[in-house]
């Protein structure tokens, strides 16, 4: 009998960084890596984020770097998600990696209980992981074999007054239904993840986010939804009869079936409601943590840094409350 391998997930290949070993580093090492991340190409040197110019000496008493080209003045931090902070460098790394190591995604709750922080601003710094992450993610092109397929998110009606069995003749009310949005996943096999936030599942939706991010002469997997036979004029198509079967060889949408089982359990489990208007960002969320499921905790933390690092400053959740940064 073939020994059955461990989980990645419980495996020594995982548990390469924790809140631990962030505990465990000093205010200035968190400094040297957030400089080496900034700049990756010259090995962590400043580099003028106005005129690129490579010549900038440090005001050490500021922590601020001045060019030497256009004496301006800038930060590690200047210019970028994390611009007008007011954490310290260490919280920042501690909080990110309380992104990282939840599986099902984390609460704004959990995690300003785990680092420390005020509850608003844990929701607003993951939140701005998270619009980083649908930035980067959101021009991805798939080619090869393609799964696609959709489900309904978000969207929260109060239940009424009416008691198990209903309401009383003499009471009757219109009935609300509850403002649900759908997420189209898009997964290539053996590579990345797309999400596409659609009011319904229609033709003319499923055809556009097919044409820009699906390449021409890919193969593409679906389930027999009505939507999904336009997708014949432009690409090779199978589709899986879900009443009958769940795969017939190669043909099956499994993976894209599998990002929706992560999505649904986050909605439930881990936040419980999803706003419509922010679905986009929590489905991309759920999409890199799904293509990254087997990349170990250290890349995922060193790697998100670095994408924030390299994006400009959010318009949307800097000031969120108070008119000023939030973190």
């Amino acid at each position: 009998m073939r020994k059955q391998g461990t989980h990645f997930l419980k495996s020594a290949r995982r548990a390469t960084w924790s809140l631990w070993s962030v505990a465990e580093m000093t205010e200035e090492e968190a400094y040297e890596r957030f400089l080496k991340h900034r700049w990756p190409r010259t090995g962590g040197t400043p580099v003028c984020r106005y005129c690129k110019c490579e010549r900038c000496y440090t005001i050490t008493t500021r922590r601020i770097f001045k060019c030497s080209a256009c004496r301006r003045t800038f930060s590690v931090t200047a210019g970028t998600p994390f611009n007008s902070r007011k954490l310290p460098f260490k919280r920042i790394i501690a909080e990110i990696t309380t992104f990282v190591l939840n599986a099902k995604g984390v609460s704004a709750i959990q995690a300003s209980r785990t680092v420390g922080l005020n509850t608003k601003t844990s929701f607003v710094f993951n939140h701005k992981i998270r619009e980083t992450i649908a930035r980067r993610r959101g021009d991805l092109v798939l080619s090869g074999e393609v799964e696609e397929d959709a489900a309904y998110y978000g969207g929260h009606v109060r239940p009424g007054n009416t008691g198990r069995e209903g309401l009383r003749p003499d009471k009757k009310q219109p009935k609300k239904l509850p403002k649900k949005k759908a997420v189209l996943v898009l997964r290539e096999r053996g590579g990345n993840t797309v999400t596409v936030v659609i009011e319904s599942e229609t033709t003319e939706e499923i055809l556009a986010a097919s044409a820009k991010h699906v390449a021409p002469g890919s193969v593409i997997y679906t389930d027999e939804h009505k939507a999904y036979g336009a997708l014949h004029a432009r690409y090779q198509t199978h589709h899986i009869n879900h009443r009958l079967e769940y795969a017939n060889g190669r043909i099956h949408t499994n993976g894209a079936e599998g990002f929706h089982s992560r999505m649904r359990r986050a909605e439930i489990g881990v936040y419980h409601r999803i706003s419509s208007h922010l679905l986009g960002l929590y489905s991309a969320e759920m999409a890199y943590r799904e293509d990254r499921r087997r990349v170990d905790d250290a890349s995922q933390v060193w790697e998100i840094l670095e994408m924030m690092l390299a994006s400009p400053t959010s318009r949307v959740w800097t000031g969120r409350w108070q008119k000023m940064a939030c973190c």
